[in-house]
C-alpha cells in the first residue's frame, strides 16, 4: 500500500528520568491514514502517542532524542510553538473528558480561545464539527444542554468534535473506546473511517480486533520497543516476527 507520509519518526528515545521507556522507534504515518499501535500494558504506546504532539512535556524529568518531523519539520526543534503543534496534532482520550458546560461550549471553546471564529459564524463550527462526529442528529435540538448529561459514547464523540473544531490535521486516539460499550464503539469506529477522508489519525488500542477492523497500518510495541510495522492485514496474517506471531496468538503478552 503506497502511503505519503504526514509524520516520519527517527530514531526516537523517550526518558523519564534516567529510566528509558522507547527505545529507537522509526516509523512513517501515512497522510489520511489509520495507523494503530498495539501491544501489552505498559509497553510504551501511550507513552509514544504523546510524543507525537509534546503531551509528555508537562511531565517533569522527561528526556527526548531523536527526530519527530510534522510534514518534514522537526516538532522537538528549539522554538517551536507547542500550542500550535496541538493545535495541528489534536488528542482523544481513553475516558471521555468533557467540560462541565453545554454542548454547545465544548466545541467552541477551542475556535474561542484560537480566535477561529473571526472569519465565520461560531455557530457553523459548532455545527460543522459535530456533524463531522456524527453526533449532529443527537444532540441539535438541545446545544445547550450539559454535556456530561449525555452517554459516554456520545461524550467520548463530544470530545473528537471538540478536537476537530480546532481544524486539525492529525487526530491520535488513545484507547477511545476502552470505556464504552460494543454500540458505541462501533459508532467510534465507523466516525474513524469517515474522519480518514480528512485526517490522518494514530490510535492506541488493546483490542486487536479493532485494530483490525479501523487501520491501514499496525505497529506492534514491546517493552519500549516497535517490533514489527507493517500494513495492517500483512501484520495479522503474515507477521515476520516471532513476538509479533505469538502476541496476536494470545501466546505472549
Amino acid at each position: 500500500m503506497d502511503k505519503m507520509d504526514k509524520i516520519k519518526v527517527e530514531n526516537l528515545y523517550f526518558y523519564y528520568g534516567d529510566k528509558l521507556a522507547l527505545s529507537n522507534i522509526s516509523i512513517d504515518i501515512g497522510d489520511r491514514q489509520i495507523t494503530a499501535l498495539i501491544g501489552p500494558s505498559g509497553c510504551g504506546k501511550s507513552t509514544f502517542l504523546r510524543c507525537l504532539n509534546r503531551m509528555n512535556d508537562t511531565i517533569p524529568g522527561i528526556r527526548v532524542e531523536g527526530r519527530v518531523l510534522l510534514d518534514g519539520q522537526d516538532i522537538y526543534a528549539p522554538g517551536t510553538d507547542v500550542v500550535a503543534l496541538r493545535q495541528r496534532v489534536g488528542m482523544v482520550f481513553q475516558r471521555p473528558n468533557p467540560f462541565p458546560q453545554s454542548i454547545f461550549d465544548n466545541v467552541a471553546f477551542g475556535p474561542r480561545v484560537l480566535g477561529l471564529h473571526k472569519n465565520g459564524n461560531l455557530a457553523d463550527i459548532v455545527e460543522e464539527s459535530l456533524r463531522g462526529a456524527a453526533l449532529w442528529d443527537e444532540v441539535k435540538d438541545d446545544l445547550k444542554q450539559g454535556a456530561l448529561s449525555l452517554s459516554l459514547g456520545q461524550q467520548q464523540r463530544l470530545c473528537i468534535a471538540r478536537v476537530i473544531a480546532v481544524k486539525p490535521e492529525v487526530i491520535l486516539m488513545d484507547e477511545p473506546c476502552s470505556a464504552l460499550d460494543p454500540i458505541a464503539t462501533l459508532k467510534v469506529e465507523e466516525l474513524m473511517h469517515s474522519l480518514k477522508a480528512n485526517y490522518s489519525i494514530v490510535i492506541v488500542t488493546h483490542n486487536m480486533q479493532q485494530a483490525a477492523r479501523v487501520s491501514d497500518w499496525t505497529g506492534f510495541f514491546w517493552l519500549g520497543e516497535m517490533v514489527e510495522f507493517n500494513a495492517t492485514q500483512t501484520l495479522f496474517t503474515r507477521p515476520v516476527n516471532k513476538l509479533t506471531e505469538d502476541y496476536i496468538t494470545g501466546r505472549a503478552g
